[in-house]
This record gives C-alpha cells, sequence and structure tokens, in this order.
C-alpha cells in the first residue's frame, strides 16, 4: 500500500515508462479466461514491463520516508463493495458482518428460466475458450434448424453457482438485454437461451478475430490516431444504441469487445452483457448492489475467498475502468462513457491513465489524480485527440460527453462511419428549459448564440432525428414519434419511453431551432471546455445588449422560485450591478446554472 500515502501523479510517473518489451517472469493477472493474462499488476502500461527487478524493489525508490515501518494502511474504497459482493453470491464465512441487500433467499430460489429446451439436440459443444466464476464459454457447431453446421459460441452458466435471487436476476436481465438489442452490427448476436437442469446455455455469435486487448498488443501497444477512430467509432456506435434503449453496459473494457474475424477491417463488436442494467428516467443507477462493476469480474476467477487479498493480480482489471461516480454509488450511463475514456487513452498512448499496485490505489487515482497528457506520444498527438480523451475522462460526470456527442467530437467529425443517433440527454435538457424562468430561457438563448458550427451540427442533427414539421417546427408529438422510431424491448423494460413525458408542456406550443439550440445546451459541458470562458463573457453580451434589465432581488427571488428570506437575499445580492440593477456576470452564470435555493444556502 506504500503507493497509496505518496502523490498519485507522481507515484504515477514513476512507473509510466511505456515499453513493448515482453518479460516472461512478471508475475502474471487473473483472468476471466484461460489464456496468458496480459497485465501484470505493477506495470501502468497493458503491456509487458521492461523492469527486471521485482515489484517490491521498485516501490522503495518511490515511496516517501515514514515515521513507522508498517504503516496503517488507508481505509480501503473497495471493502464495502466486496463484502457485498461476497454476499450477492453467497459467499460470506458464518462470522462476517454482512449488509442487507433484500430480495435475498438462498432457500427456495427459483431457478427455472423458461427457456427454450433440449440443448444437446440442437448444438455439439466444442473447445472450451473461456473459464468463469460461474462457468464457462465454449465453441460449438449447430446440429439442426437454421443454424445447422454454422459455428457458434455458447455461454454456459452453472445454476449450482446462483445462490442468490440476485445471481438469479443477473442472468435473465442479461439474456432480455441480449435479446431485445441484437440486430446492432457493433453487438454480439444473440441466437437463443436454453436451460436444463444444470445449466444456463446462451448461444451467440463466434467471433474468432480475437479480443481488442490482443490487437492493442500486437501492435505494439499502440494506434495511430486514423486507427484509433475507426476502433472508437465503432465502440461509440453500439453505446450509444444501448444507452438510447435505457442500457448501461457497466464492464467497457478492451476484452469486452471482439473483432468477428482476424482481417484487418475487421468488425467490432460488444460482448459480455452479465453486468449491464437498465437506468431509470430520472434515477440513478438502482440498487448499488446491482451494479458492483468493478468487481463483477471477480466471478471470472477461481477464487474460493473473493474478500481475501487486495493484490491486483487476485483482483483483475476492471477496476482501471471504474468511473468516479461508481466509487460513490450513484452513477448512469456517464460511467461508460468514462470507461471508453479510458479505452481511448490506452488507444492512442499504450498506457492506463490511471494505476496503482492495489486497487484501492488505483481508486484514489481515479477519485484525486489527473491523467498525464505531458509525456510521449500526447505532444506529438493533435489537440482534438487530447480534447475528447480529456472530455471523456472529465471526474465530474455532468460535464462528460454522451456517446451522441462524442461522434460529433471534431476528433471523429468527417469519418465515413459516424452517423449521429438521438440522443436521450436532450429530453432531459429541454424538459429544464420548459421548468426555467423567463429570465434563465434569455439567457440560454443568449449563450446558444456563442456555440461553434461543430457544436450546432450535433444540435442539428439531434433537432433533424426529431422530425420537425414544414414550418422547421416540432411538438410533444415529435418527442414521442422520434423515441417510438427506435423503441426496443429494451426500451420497454428500461422505461426510457418515460422520456417523453418530461417535455409533455410541449404539447400545447411548438419550438424552433433556435429555441431548441437553448433548450438543448449543457452548461455543465460547456463549463467543461477550455472555451467555456469566451462562451459565458460572449453569451452575457448578447444578454446586456438583448435581454438584460434592472431587477429586484424579489423579483430576482421569484424568477427563481425561490421563497424570500435573509441568506437568499444577501447571495442574491452578488447576482446584481449595484451601478443599474441589471445581472452582474456572476448573476448571468448562476443563471445559466439554475440554481436552487438549498444550492443558494450552501454558497
Amino acid at each position: 500500500m506504500g503507493l497509496c500515502h505518496g502523490k498519485p501523479i507522481e507515484a504515477q510517473k514513476r512507473f509510466s515508462e511505456d515499453s513493448v518489451i515482453p518479460n516472461e517472469n512478471e508475475p502474471s493477472w487473473s483472468s476471466h479466461t484461460s489464456k496468458t493474462p496480459k497485465f501484470p499488476f505493477y506495470s501502468p502500461s497493458p503491456l509487458p514491463s521492461a523492469f527486471k527487478n521485482s515489484p517490491a524493489n521498485s516501490s522503495v525508490n518511490s515511496t516517501p520516508l515514514r515515521l513507522f515501518k508498517r504503516p496503517f494502511p488507508p481505509p480501503s474504497p473497495a471493502k464495502h463493495i466486496k463484502a457485498l459482493l461476497a454476499r450477492r453470491h453467497g459467499s460470506v464465512k458464518p462470522n462476517e458482518a454482512t449488509i442487507p441487500e433484500g430480495s435475498e433467499c438462498e432457500i427456495g430460489l427459483d431457478k427455472n428460466f423458461g427457456f427454450s429446451k433440449n440443448f444437446e439436440s440442437h448444438y455439439e459443444l466444442g473447445e472450451e475458450v473461456g473459464r468463469g466464476h460461474f462457468g464457462y464459454t465454449c465453441a460449438a457447431k449447430g446440429k439442426k434448424g437454421s443454424l445447422k453446421g454454422q459455428d457458434v459460441a455458447v455461454k454456459v452458466i452453472q445454476k449450482s453457482k446462483m445462490t442468490t435471487a440476485i445471481a438469479i436476476e443477473d442472468v435473465r436481465r442479461e439474456v432480455n438485454i441480449l435479446r431485445a438489442l441484437t440486430g446492432h452490427r457493433n453487438l454480439v448476436h444473440f441466437y437463443d437461451a436454453y436451460d436444463d437442469e444444470e445449466n444456463v446455455y446462451i448461444v451467440m455469435e463466434l467471433c474468432k478475430g480475437g479480443e481488442l486487448l490482443d490487437r492493442i498488443l500486437s501492435r505494439g501497444g499502440k494506434y495511430s490516431e486514423e486507427d484509433a477512430k475507426v476502433v472508437m467509432v465503432q465502440i461509440l456506435n453500439v453505446v450509444a444504441y444501448c444507452h438510447l434503449q435505457g442500457v448501461v453496459h457497466r464492464d467497457l473494457k478492451p476484452e469486452n469487445f471482439l473483432f468477428t474475424s482476424k482481417d484487418e477491417r475487421s468488425p467490432l463488436k460488444a460482448i459480455d452483457f452479465g453486468l449491464s442494467d437498465y437506468v431509470k428516467p430520472g434515477k440513478s443507477m438502482p440498487r448499488f448492489l446491482n451494479f458492483l462493476l468493478i468487481f463483477r469480474s471477480l466471478e471470472y476467477t477461481v477464487m474460493e475467498d473473493v474478500v481475501a487479498d487486495e493484490r491486483l493480480n487476485d483482483i483483475v482489471g476492471s477496476a482501471y475502468y471504474v468511473a468516479p461516480e461508481v466509487l460513490h454509488r450513484s452513477y448512469g450511463t456517464e460511467a461508460d462513457m468514462w470507461s471508453i475514456g479510458v479505452i481511448a487513452y490506452i488507444l492512442l498512448c499504450g498506457s492506463r491513465p490511471f494505476w496503482a499496485r492495489t486497487e484501492s490505489g488505483i481508486f484514489r487515482a481515479v477519485l484525486k489524480a489527473d491523467p498525464s497528457f505531458d509525456e510521449a506520444p500526447w505532444p506529438n498527438l493533435s489537440l482534438d485527440a487530447v480534447d475528447f480523451v480529456k472530455r471523456l475522462l472529465n471526474k465530474d460526470y455532468r460535464k462528460r460527453l454522451t456517446a451522441a456527442q462524442a461522434l460529433s467530437h471534431p476528433w471523429l467529425a468527417g469519418h465515413h462511419d459516424v452517423k449521429i443517433p438521438l440522443d436521450t440527454i436532450v429530453y432531459k435538457l429541454v424538459k429544464a428549459y420548459i421548468c426555467s424562468s423567463s429570465l434563465r430561457k434569455t439567457a440560454l438563448k443568449a449563450l446558444a448564440k456563442t456555440l461553434t458550427i461543430q457544436q450546432l451540427a450535433y444540435l442539428r442533427e439531434q433537432f433533424t432525428s426529431l422530425g420537425p414539421n414544414k414550418s422547421g417546427c416540432v411538438s410533444l408529438q415529435n418527442f414521442k414519434t422520434a423515441m417510438a422510431k427506435f423503441a426496443t424491448d429494451a426500451m420497454k423494460d428500461s422505461r426510457v419511453l418515460d422520456f417523453v413525458n418530461t417535455v409533455s408542456s410541449l404539447q400545447y406550443r411548438k419550438m424552433d431551432f433556435e429555441e431548441f439550440c437553448a433548450a438543448a445546451i449543457s452548461v455543465h459541458q460547456l463549463e467543461g471546455m477550455d472555451s467555456w470562458e469566451q462562451h459565458a463573457r460572449r453569451g452575457y453580451e448578447f444578454f446586456e445588449k438583448d435581454g438584460n434589465r434592472p431587477i429586484m432581488i424579489e423579483e430576482l427571488a421569484s424568477e427563481l422560485g425561490l421563497s424570500p428570506s435573509v441568506p437568499v437575499h444577501v447571495v442574491l445580492q452578488d447576482w446584481i450591478r449595484h451601478s443599474d440593477g441589471k445581472l452582474s456576470f456572476l448573476g448571468f452564470v448562476r443563471l445559466l446554472h439554475g440554481l436552487s435555493a438549498r444550492a443558494l444556502q450552501k454558497a
């Protein structure tokens, strides 16, 4: 735990020498497959390290002096998660404290899934291609029917390993999501699901091209920008599709993307939806115990005691892709975008953005440290590439790009496979706009005038997706029709269609493109850009010219929906210029954010 006491960035730099030289003597990682692991537990690069010394020797030089030889380690951000995972899978020891989860009962569990029967008469299992905590994956061949003679992959999940209701629900949900979403060109094709007394069998497309991780390693650890774009567009395409359906993957990493063939231009497919879940409108990810992203990988190891050692060779690598908000126990689709940012960082430079020798250290780096963009090759990459990664690895999930926005980023502009899908964030932002005061709407309209051509292009794509009428306006019916156009069973299960209700106020009015731009602006995302101050200053200039006016504190409080009180009035005084009684620049920026009374009291 020595590195956890040092400065995260400095500790990272000491071990960040990128290398493409394999070292066969390095310790190996646990993996969900039986293949030789590729990530040594002490190297910041996904490539084998060139260090010949042991990790202990390396740690000595990077550990600050301490008063005690063996100091107490800081509390682990992982311990509570590991304890919950143990309870989730029924592996809690008699004397261990447990945390109630609900809906758990090991007695009388219903393991009848209602899937198709007689698996063995339809498929002949071949060689095993991967093994996990619950079961294994095999290549197989169809024996009859439409898949006769065709190679497929079969995920065999052992019912004896399903010791809690949550574990059973995980399998049921995985099948439902795969069945609902299958058909997207960058998502592994689902054929059918079977079950018998012993196992559940999930029959899927067999991807013979290997993992994205294998391709990264075969290229010496990194991609060129152009080749990285090809990969990122495919990843973003399928993730945008999933998010539109209300599905968050929650375990995005290079190992969970497979190529269909060995061909260099082979399509990339997302796999392993065993951790996926639905995101309900207006809520964070439901039930903390149901989204243990970083430790679901434990199911793919042979560990009997999942609450044992914290070393990375025991816990495997998903922790590298975990978003900060996951550690704060409340997250949604934005967590997937963080994971994509980590993948993009690795593709472009061959190193992980966050690293430590224990999973607790990784989590602290994720929460506190900033990824380095100073070392090679970053200074030699395009500014757009650096900006793309930075906007995905923003610790504030509100400032992070959505998948649709990432596809419209200048770095990917002009790529032949880019098609901007409908983005559900538009529904949320339009709702907030409709519920805003007239003064805030005026401020947002002023800010919208500062948007660049590229930012307007994204909004134009979203507006077009809504299908405006001949007069160039959209109404509630447009929002309903656009969402229904892409509806699947997954969208129904996630209740994403409820987003339409958030713009119900449009029923009796229409919105043109100019107003739509003001409504669909994410102030938080603009704030996360380097050009934010320029946007804010120019927006304030437009606001001064067209919409600023003298306003009393009482009127401002009323505009914000606040009840008059002394604390509120004291804070709002800073919003108004004493010279002419008009809104100050500070007030303009605060108004854009639509601060609540609770936020004002904290100010």
